[in-house]
Formats: C-alpha cells, sequence, structure tokens
C-alpha cells in the first residue's frame, strides 16, 4: 500500500475528491505523519480535485440543467423546494455547500441552474474550496497526529480505518441529507 501511495498518491487523491472529497482529504492528512503526504500538497491536489468536479457539475446545470428538468416534471417537482431554499440562502451555500456532506452533487447542479454568473460562481468557489479543503486536511492531521499512525497497528489495518473514515462520512451525509430535507419541508409549509 506504501508503494502505491507513495507513487500514485496525489492522483489518488485528485480522483478521491472528485467523488468523494472529505474522506479523500482526512485520508490523505492523516497519512502526513508517515511521510506518504506533505500538507500543502494535500491542501491543493484535494482543491483540485474539488474544484474540478464541482465546476463540472455547475457546467452541466448551466448548460442541459434547465432543459433537462423541464422534461421531466416529477424531478421539477422534487427540485423545487431546493430551488426555493437555494433563492433564500443563496450567499450562506456559496459558502458552505462543499461542508455539506452528501449534496456536493446536486448542489451546483442547482446553482449551475440559477441566475449565478460564471464569474461568481467562481469567486465563491475558490474562496470556500481553499477553506474547506484546509479545514479538511487541519482535522485529517489532527486525527492521524492523535492516533500516532506510525504504529504497526495502523499500517496492518489501513484498509479498515480508510473503510471506517468513508463509513464515518456516509453516516455524517445521511444526517445532514436527512435535516437538509426536514429543513426543507417546514419551509414549504
Amino acid at each position: 500500500m506504501e508503494n502505491f501511495l507513495d507513487q500514485y498518491g496525489y492522483i489518488a487523491l485528485i480522483i478521491g475528491t472528485f467523488f468523494e472529497g472529505e474522506t479523500a482529504i482526512l485520508v490523505a492528512s492523516s497519512l502526513i505523519h508517515q511521510g506518504l503526504f506533505e500538507a500543502p500538497y494535500t491542501i491543493l491536489f484535494g482543491f483540485a480535485g474539488s474544484f474540478v468536479s464541482d465546476w463540472l457539475y455547475y457546467t452541466i446545470g448551466r448548460l442541459n440543467g434547465k432543459y433537462f428538468v423541464e422534461k421531466r416534471p416529477a424531478l421539477k417537482e422534487k427540485l423545487a423546494p431546493v430551488r426555493q431554499f437555494f433563492d433564500t440562502h443563496k450567499i450562506q451555500i456559496l459558502f458552505s455547500y462543499r461542508f455539506l456532506y452528501g449534496f456536493r452533487v446536486i448542489i451546483p447542479l442547482v446553482i449551475g441552474m440559477s441566475n449565478i454568473r460564471p464569474m461568481q460562481y467562481l469567486f465563491y468557489s475558490l474562496l470556500s474550496g481553499l477553506i474547506w479543503s484546509s479545514t479538511v486536511n487541519a482535522v485529517g492531521y489532527s486525527i492521524g497526529r492523535f492516533l500516532d499512525l506510525k504504529t504497526s497497528v495502523f499500517e496492518d489495518n489501513l484498509l479498515f480505518i480508510v473503510l471506517g473514515f468513508a463509513c464515518f462520512g456516509l453516516m455524517i451525509g445521511f444526517a445532514v441529507k436527512h435535516f437538509a430535507e426536514r429543513k426543507m419541508h417546514v419551509s414549504e409549509k
């Protein structure tokens, strides 16, 4: 595993942040103590993968989102409270959506379908992305330091630790999603 991470660690980090950002950065930053990653590069590549994926989803929403939704009345109905929530809390969402685990695809799509101009989205995306990447990196680094990752217990159980981070991230995601859905339904009434 160490040889793989030595050769392909940052590439894996970029790919991981494209799909599951928090987990990828948490794992990479917790491995800084073993010398497998370096903090500045973990922040940079974590940010880069996340930034590219968010721009891809934003662009899809901008180019095809409205047309796609208009052709599907059931989807349009489901997205109505999401759009209403976004319109009400636009600036807060632009700054914080990366921290809303489980919504990293849908929110940039909805933002792309909104009246947010690309340059405006670029500003918020850069700022929030750097804050998000730095924050998640600091949390992962602290976890790694707390666990003292140079132990053989860690090395023997690396797969289980990575899966544990992923499960923890999924639990947080489901909790946030449940809270947000409840909040949206309350604001509909």
